[in-house]
């Protein structure tokens, strides 16, 4: 395995869905493949919270993901836990600053993809020095849920990062919809991520397909 280039990061960053089974009301394994169906380009596995699953059932519902992921072929990547990513032999790993030592995952995990959440611009160039495919940033707008998120920053974080001619691929994170994803790519970004918006959709197809229509539109505008 080799690391994974940049400009294909970029690619695939552009509609970039989390979800675990708390975050929909629906079969969340369904959820998923109707989203990927729609137009998302990657996947990140992120069971956590009131009522996520644990232990077994836990990887046994990572696992049916992860099939879902690889039979449309777009990555799989799991939040902040770099044991089951070895375990089932996933993409790649999203790491936040609490979580680990960037470095430390990057010698863990060979040639997996590495993201890891940024707040500043310091953090970023951190993140890119310790071996990270790309830079989750954010909050851009308010969202309802990560409760612990950190203050919303807008789009000026981005654009500072790019103005300091950073050229590490960036996915927007935090309250992004359809009709807001715009002003993200604009600003810099390469893709944008979501999950409510999806997850608690009537038709995540049809919401992910509006999302990677915006992206697309919006990339070719930038």
């Amino acid at each position: 395995m080799t690391r994974i280039s940049r400009e294909m990061m970029k690619d695939m960053l552009s509609v970039y869905f989390i979800m675990g089974s708390n975050n929909t009301d629906a079969d969340p394994v369904s959820v998923v493949k109707k989203a990927i169906e729609g137009g998302a380009t990657l996947f990140q596995f992120r069971e956590k919270g009131s009522g996520s699953l644990t232990g077994e059932e836990r990887v046994q519902f990572a696992k049916q993901v992860q099939d879902v992921c690889r039979q449309a072929g777009i990555p799989f990547i799991i939040n902040d836990d770099v044991e089951l990513a070895l375990r089932l032999k996933a993409d790649g790993v999203h790491i936040g600053q609490d979580d680990a030592d960037a470095a430390e995952t990057r010698a863990a995990i060979g040639d997996m993809i590495l993201g890891v959440s940024a707040h500043n611009v310091s953090e970023v160039k951190r993140a890119e020095a310790a071996g990270a495919d790309y830079v989750g940033m954010g909050p851009v707008y308010p969202t309802e849920t990560k409760k612990d998120a950190e203050a919303v920053q807008g789009v000026t974080l981005i654009e500072e990062v790019r103005r300091q001619g950073i050229t590490i691929p960036i996915v927007g994170i935090g309250g992004i919809t359809a009709a807001n994803a715009a002003p993200v790519i604009k600003a810099g970004a390469d893709g944008v991520s979501m999950i409510s918006a999806i997850s608690q959709s009537d038709d995540p197809k049809e919401a992910a397909r509006r999302f990677f229509e915006e992206i697309q539109r919006s990339k070719a505008k930038s």
